[in-house]
């Protein structure tokens, strides 16, 4: 058996793209992500603004399966691994006719959080939506994202389309219940979220009697480089056509690289790609590969783009 010199390039490609499975660079890889599009509204009464969903898209991800989820929440540490949100909606009981305790709330617009009626309310059957700038959130999805931890009973998925804020108000239609809140939409803390991206790894690789990543400051722009470009193509070649690792070439002297990259809302804060990763073979031996010693993360959210959400990991030994 042939071994590799010492200082030989060698380089991995890794992603996740909305398909049920695809060939990449002879590499078969299997869906995880979908889309947040092609849904038309429904009138449910003069007074909702829900967007229909049979279900038919979220049916599509093949995210983090329940083991998959607690593994990771070992892994890591962190009990709220999977359900992670800007906003945590106050639990304690909501007064008779109401359903929130709060006034007003921030949340990302990635988004990573649904919008919950507080205080544990349940059996008040299906309720009407509304919201009064449709230029920040314009519906609601009448569904939840159960497989981030949010109750379909009592949660709803808005469909963000900017930043700014909104007054969200919401009823019964029985006319027992009826509340608003002002929900400011805020755009992503991106330099935060991708130190946190290398936080969780390392914690994940601690886990399992691995070294812990340092930040790739070499590779560093090409991570960022790599997260815009897959706005426009998403694939391991780059738009140019050339290998994805010509953004941050190996030097002469030899090297080891590897890239993940993920799109689309399933991704939608660092716990959650974190999770897509780890919850696929491919991804997850980047991610532990014992070779790497440093983590450079790219991140960009527009939410006037198709997928709204880029994410990529650039592994290296230099």
């Amino acid at each position: 058996m042939n071994e590799e010199p010492k200082h030989a390039n060698k380089t991995t490609i890794l992603l996740s793209i909305n398909a049920a499975a695809i060939l990449v660079a002879g590499v078969l890889i299997s869906s995880a992500i979908w889309l947040n599009g092609g849904i038309e509204f429904r009138a449910v009464g003069e007074r909702s603004d829900i967007v229909e969903d049979e279900m038919g898209e979220l049916a599509l991800l093949e995210s983090v399966s329940d083991s998959d989820a607690k593994e990771i929440a070992y892994a890591t540490g962190n009990d709220d691994y999977i359900s992670t949100s800007s906003h945590e909606f106050d639990s304690s009981a909501v007064p008779s006719g109401e359903l929130w305790n709060e006034k007003n709330i921030a949340i990302y617009a990635t988004p990573d959080t649904d919008i919950c009626i507080g205080g544990g309310l349940s059996g008040l059957g299906e309720m009407y939506w509304q919201t009064s700038n449709p230029e920040v959130i314009s519906g609601f999805y009448d569904s939840a994202r159960t497989w981030l931890g949010f109750n379909s009973e009592t949660c709803r998925y808005p469909v963000i389309k900017g930043y700014g804020t909104t007054t969200i108000t919401a009823g019964t239609y029985d006319g027992k219940r009826k509340d608003s809140i002002a929900i400011t939409v805020m755009e992503p803390p991106a330099d935060q979220w991708k130190y946190e991206v290398l936080t969780l790894v390392n914690k994940v690789r601690i886990k399992n009697n691995l070294e812990r990543l340092d930040w790739g400051v070499t590779c560093e722009s090409a991570a960022d480089l790599r997260a815009k470009e897959s706005m426009t193509l998403y694939a391991h070649t780059r738009p140019n056509g050339s290998s994805w690792s010509t953004a941050c070439p190996a030097p002469g002297s030899g090297g080891v690289s590897g890239e993940n990259l993920a799109i689309g809302n399933a991704a939608v804060s660092p716990a959650t790609v974190v999770a897509l990763w780890m919850g696929s073979d491919s991804h997850r031996r980047n991610i532990l590969n014992p070779d790497y010693t440093n983590l450079s993360v790219g991140f960009v959210f527009d939410p006037k783009s198709e997928y709204k959400t880029y994410w990529s990991q650039f592994f290296s030994t230099y």
